[in-house]
This record gives structure tokens, C-alpha cells and sequence, in this order.
């Protein structure tokens, strides 16, 4: 049985049609070298307005799943979990009444001004002793970014002298797929499924990763609701075709619903 769906995910969704962040194309490439039907690209939430919104549907979330009562900072990676970071913790309180710190990576760590004692790789150098970090992204295929996140804190934490909990990892969409599959000369291997990467990503860490939303239930309310979508340039509705190349790539690729 499929359960009511919640309004912020509607709302994600038609954000998601409405702007072109996500779209149905062909001769689409993901990094790992696989083909793909569709492509979400958060960048297009690129004005005050819509990164506020997708903010809303981060801190709308973590409300709905109880997680904004354990969260003292929202942590974003660089570069566009800067910009989530920024707009969750805005949006937690100007929704919720929920003030919290937030805070980004820098690539490289900073040694002058305010960091000329003791350099950081944190921009607003907001961790303190026993401080609970919720981390948000857009997607997650590989969760590596999540990974080497998981690794900076660890170090400032060590060079601070302080204890850190990441509590979860937040993410905008959840592509819902396995890993890629390589040969011994590193080409990447079609029509094979890898590995569940979220799921390892929790049993090697023990910290949950919460979704906005899946790219399952996204497309079926856009389909249902006969939403206009970027598909080959051009907005509307999902036809069949379009439709059927997804489920047959989330039946290739896919893990497990």
C-alpha cells in the first residue's frame, strides 16, 4: 500500500518540473559513465526564492521525522550543500522557530584572519564540544562526498579537542540506484547492478541518511498529476515512452524499493 503522499514532496516536485532541475533526455551520462534517462540538477534553484523553498522541504523534513529537536548544527559540503546549509537553517526558523548554527567545507584549510592560530577547514568554525551535526546534499550516488565530510570533521573535531555526532545525512532526491559496476581495465560495465551505496554507507557509519524524497515516488506524482516536465527540451507531460525508459532504467540499475 502506498502511503498518502507528504505535501512538502508534492511541492518539491512540481518545483522540480517547474524549473528544469529535473529532465528527461537523450544521450545523458552520469559521472560513474552510465547512461541515464533523467538528470536532476539542483543548481537550477539558483534564485532567493527557490533555494528558500527547497530549504523548506529540508527543514520540513527534519520536523516531520522529529530529527530538528536533535540537530545543534546544518552542515552543507562544497559547494552546493553550502547553499542548503544556509537555506535549511533559514528556513527552520522562519517555519519552526528551530535556530541552529550552520556551516560548510572549505577545500582547502584557511590560515589567516580569524584561522591565523589554528587553521580550519570549517567557514564559520561552529563545532563545539558535543555538538550533534546534521549534514545536507542534493543527491547521493557514491555517498563519497559524504565520506570525505565524514573525515574533515573527524579531523577538526581531533585537532579541537571536542566530541562530534554527525546525527544523519539529509539528501534532496535519492536516485534510488545501485553503484557502477567496472572491469579490470576500469570501463564501466552496462546492464549490471552494483551495490546499494546508501545502505553500505549506514552499516559502515551507523548514521541514517534521510531523503527529501525518492525519485520513484517523484515521478509517479508528476505522471499522475500530468505535471509539464522537460522531456527533449520541450514541457510536458511524461508520455509512454518516456515513462518506460525510466521504470526499465530503475529496473537495470535500481535498488531495491
Amino acid at each position: 500500500m502506498i502511503r498518502p503522499m507528504e505535501e512538502y514532496k508534492k511541492k518539491l516536485a512540481r518545483l522540480l518540473a517547474e524549473t528544469g532541475a529535473l529532465f528527461f533526455d537523450d544521450g545523458l551520462v552520469l559521472k560513474d559513465g552510465r547512461p541515464t534517462p533523467y538528470f536532476v540538477n539542483m543548481g537550477m534553484f539558483r534564485t532567493g526564492r527557490l533555494s528558500l523553498e527547497l530549504g523548506s522541504y529540508f527543514a520540513d523534513m527534519m520536523v516531520e521525522q522529529g530529527l530538528a529537536e536533535k540537530v545543534d548544527i546544518i552542515l552543507g559540503p562544497s559547494y552546493k550543500g553550502s547553499a542548503l546549509a544556509l537555506a535549511t537553517a533559514i528556513a527552520l526558523y522562519e517555519r519552526h522557530g528551530h535556530d541552529l548554527f550552520f556551516d560548510y567545507d572549505r577545500k582547502e584549510v584557511k590560515a589567516h584572519g580569524e584561522a591565523s592560530k589554528k587553521g580550519s577547514l570549517l567557514v564559520n568554525r561552529s563545532l563545539f564540544d558535543g555538538c550533534r551535526v546534521f549534514v545536507v546534499d542534493d543527491v547521493a550516488t557514491s555517498m563519497r562526498t559524504k565520506y570525505d565530510l565524514l573525515e574533515t570533521l573527524a579531523r577538526e573535531a581531533d585537532a579541537l579537542g571536542i566530541e562530534v555526532t554527525v546525527v544523519g545525512i539529509g539528501i534532496a532526491v535519492d536516485r534510488e540506484q545501485t553503484t557502477a559496476v567496472y572491469d579490470e581495465t576500469g570501463k564501466v560495465v552496462l546492464d549490471r547492478k552494483g551495490t546499494n551505496a546508501i545502505l553500505e554507507f549506514v552499516q559502515r557509519t551507523g548514521i541514517p541518511v534521510h531523503s527529501v524524497a525518492g525519485i520513484r515516488e517523484l515521478v509517479r506524482y508528476i505522471d499522475e498529476e500530468r505535471i509539464p516536465i522537460l522531456v527533449k527540451g520541450k514541457y510536458a507531460p511524461l508520455d509512454e515512452t518516456t515513462r518506460a525508459r525510466f521504470e526499465a532504467y530503475l529496473d537495470t540499475y535500481g535498488s531495491t524499493p
